[in-house]
């Protein structure tokens, strides 16, 4: 997996910008849980009013208020605030804010950006609280008496006046008694409490309160509406970022692999199944595409949102942090049972996709075979039986993911029920205001979620896991078959096409004993040579050397004089027009297949090449003639046309040199014989070297090696080996007549 991370490189700029809208995109979904309990604290609960100290207060108030405080309080206090007199420049705006004004003194705050004073705020919370107190106890009065903390007072008397007659040592005990009583219910009560009389007082000097609670709840829920659709715009954002990395990603990815593939020799394609390329291909390289776009949105994001989260959680109350913890191990100790139980079903699975695809691919592969020996139902079963197990497990993985969902789901709400269950007690017992409680309940499921996305990663990754494994061990295969750190050119200006094989020996990887020995034979420009001999006696390996696609275990394959592993292998495939035993066309037009081999070449030169190779008649039979279109791997064609057109796009190239692997095998003799008597005619300065099971099409070679258990038994000419070569005459009688042969 770390070995493919490298690939996300060229895409930094677009993960940097990725990491800056998730925490953007994090940052506002955790603020809006606060401005939710802002409305419902201060909005709904408090009025509207943010700040525990008044913008304004009642002169007989601020003078009530003078007998709670310390000297350093009063001197803080009133320095603050200033009693508004007719001609102050605040008095007409005071007047139309604070009708009172016109009946009765009001002192202003002097700077109005003092509310969020903190030490002003202490200084008046307290007093704010007692004077509360007494209205309280005023209005609540039964009999005309009233409770001042277990004194009955009848209501006529000024308990005020009484409180400023008591002595200012009695009033300090009163004072540090109930700052004992503030301090057990906690700052952010005491707060409550001291807007709870502030609002009091604003309604007693006349403010409508009502559109202070209105205009604050609108600007809230307006600007909770804005970071909404910041957090909308970042979420956007990032999906897009996220796909165009993961689409990168699996682009370079493919590109790679492919590349790769396209190095690689017989060697490695015995290693690797086709099924299994096809696979690595694709269905691997999408799952990392698939997780790489989920890393970017959701590892990166998940520890952004838990942290900020818990920050924010213990910020609104530390008590019920343990119910996040018990939430947290919880969801861990399921997630691990799952993950130990899925881990090993993803690996599987990746297998089995292997699998499905490689009995696809030879069904439809032999599908003509399949019929002809009547095995359709064989293969149903065998089909039936991967595409089963692979179902299975399959299920099994979902069957999993759908349990554990509504486990979720269950644990989730359960610790819903425990908040609030929790929540409701310490607002009853005024430890907790009913906003916080809502706020803490949407950071602890932001804390869930996270972990649970984290936990949804650690089990994808596995699967992501195995198919970067198996990605990484396509690209790490070094190919067999290499270009020579120091290639040397061909020599110039010497004749071409010269084909050479001294001593050579050949042994397939991990085979007991070489499937060619000690092969030596020379191939001139100019001259056909034809290399015929029983099936398994290694001809198409022989020839097969020439251009690479095998190297030599002993001895040298030499072309123009140079050994063809100290060339580069487009140099020297340049030189080769090559026809395998089986003709494979590609799906496109017929000038798309001819003109494979040379993409500049002139229609003239394909009009020529396809009558060489006795394509012409059937070209032109076609409705549209060379823009006709093939099938893939020539579906629509007969394999007699197939192996013509093969012939016209080698002879497309105008190499030096032609290999002809058993390419005649699928045309009559008619054919055959035309076309070969057109090769002589127009192939005069190349060599030709053919793999042939007929007699006929190679017994007018200049010189024919007959091979037998991969050593040449016979070298000459047609009449010299069935004249002296066993092997040879074996062949030739078994397919001709004596007087054919003659």
């Amino acid at each position: 997996m770390l070995k493919i991370i490298r690939y996300v490189k060229p895409y930094t700029h677009f993960l940097l910008l990725s990491l800056f809208f998730l925490f953007v995109q994090a940052m506002s979904e955790l603020a809006l849980p606060d401005y939710m309990s802002r409305i419902v604290n201060t909005g709904i609960q408090q009025g509207g009013i943010e700040h525990s100290v008044p913008t304004a207060l009642r002169k007989t108030t601020l003078d009530h208020l003078a007998l709670f405080m310390t000297d350093d309080e009063k001197s803080l206090v009133f320095d603050r605030y200033t009693v508004v007199k007719l001609g102050d420049p605040r008095f007409e705006s005071a007047q139309n804010t604070y009708p009172i004004l016109k009946s009765e003194p009001i002192a202003l705050l002097n700077d109005p950006s003092d509310v969020r004073s903190e030490s002003l705020s202490k200084a008046l919370n307290r007093s704010l609280l007692i004077i509360s107190g007494i209205e309280k106890a005023k209005s609540e009065a039964v009999d005309g008496m009233m409770d001042l903390n277990g004194t009955k007072i009848s209501v006529a008397v000024d308990p005020y006046r009484l409180i400023a007659l008591m002595g200012v040592e009695k009033r300090q005990e009163m004072v540090k008694g109930m700052d004992k009583m503030f301090t057990a219910l906690g700052e952010s009560m005491v707060h409550q409490g001291a807007v709870a009389a502030i609002k009091a007082e604003y309604t007693a000097m006349g403010v409508a309160t009502e559109s202070l609670q209105n205009r604050y709840i609108v600007r809230t829920g307006l600007l909770m509406l804005a970071i909404a659709l910041l957090a909308a715009l970042s979420t956007i954002t990032v999906v897009f970022l996220s796909a165009k990395i993961g689409a990168g990603v699996a682009r370079d990815l493919r590109q790679d692999v492919f590349s790769k593939i396209e190095g690689f020799s017989l060697y490695e394609f015995d290693r690797f199944s086709t099924a299994s390329l096809i696979t690595r291909t694709t269905n691997d390289i999408t799952q990392i595409q698939m997780v790489t776009v989920m890393i970017v949105r959701m590892v990166f994001f998940a520890p952004i949102m838990g942290i900020g989260g818990i920050i924010r959680a213990l910020d609104k109350s530390v008590s019920m942090s343990w119910i996040i913890a018990l939430a947290v191990i919880i969801l861990l100790g399921l997630i691990s049972v799952l993950f130990a139980i899925a881990v090993p079903k993803f690996k599987k699975i990746q297998l089995l996709i292997d699998r499905l695809n490689l009995v696809s691919r030879e069904n439809l592969s032999g599908l003509m075979v399949i019929r002809a020996f009547v095995t359709q139902d064989f293969e149903e079963e065998r089909f039936e039986k991967v595409n089963r197990e692979l179902t299975k497990t399959t299920l099994f993985i979902g069957r999993m993911f759908a349990v554990m969902m509504p486990l979720m789901m269950v644990i989730m709400n359960g610790i819903m029920l425990l908040i609030i269950w929790v929540g409701a007690h310490q607002i009853a017992e005024s430890s907790l205001q009913v906003g916080d409680m809502m706020a803490f309940m949407q950071y602890a499921m932001h804390i869930i979620f996270s972990f649970l996305m984290l936990s949804m990663m650690f089990i994808m990754l596995p699967r992501a896991a195995v198919s970067a494994g198996r990605i990484s061990e396509v690209l790490e295969t070094e190919p067999t078959i290499k270009d020579p750190r120091e290639p040397i050119p061909f020599p110039q200006g010497k004749e071409e096409g010269v084909v050479e094989f001294q001593n050579v020996s050949f042994r397939f990887p991990g085979a007991q004993e070489d499937m060619l020995k000690n092969i030596s034979f020379t191939a001139l420009p100019g001259k056909t040579t034809a290399i015929i001999g029983s099936t398994g006696s290694g001809k198409s390996t022989l020839l097969n050397l020439i251009p690479r696609f095998f190297d030599v275990t002993e001895g040298q394959v030499l072309v123009d004089g140079v050994d063809v592993r100290q060339v580069t292998q487009k140099a020297l495939r340049s030189k080769i027009g090559y026809v395998p035993q089986k003709g494979l066309l590609f799906s496109g037009t017929i000038e798309f297949n001819l003109k494979y081999a040379n993409a500049e070449a002139a229609p003239e030169d394909m009009e020529t090449a396809a009558q060489i190779a006795q394509a012409s008649e059937f070209i032109e039979a076609k409705p549209d003639k060379y823009q006709e279109h093939i099938a893939q791997a020539g579906a629509n064609v007969s394999g007699g046309q197939k192996q013509r057109l093969s012939i016209a796009r080698a002879l497309m190239k105008k190499a030096p040199i032609y290999l002809f692997d058993d390419s005649f095998s699928a045309l009559d003799y008619k054919t055959d014989m035309a076309l070969r008597r057109q090769l002589q005619e127009n192939t005069a300065s190349s060599t030709v070297i053919i793999v042939g099971q007929r007699i006929a099409t190679i017994m007018n070679a200049d010189q024919i090696l007959v091979l037998d258990e991969g050593r040449i038994v016979g070298h000459g000419t047609h009449r010299e080996l069935i004249e002296h070569c066993k092997t040879y005459q074996e062949i030739a009688y078994s397919q001709l007549t004596k007087e054919e042969l003659a």
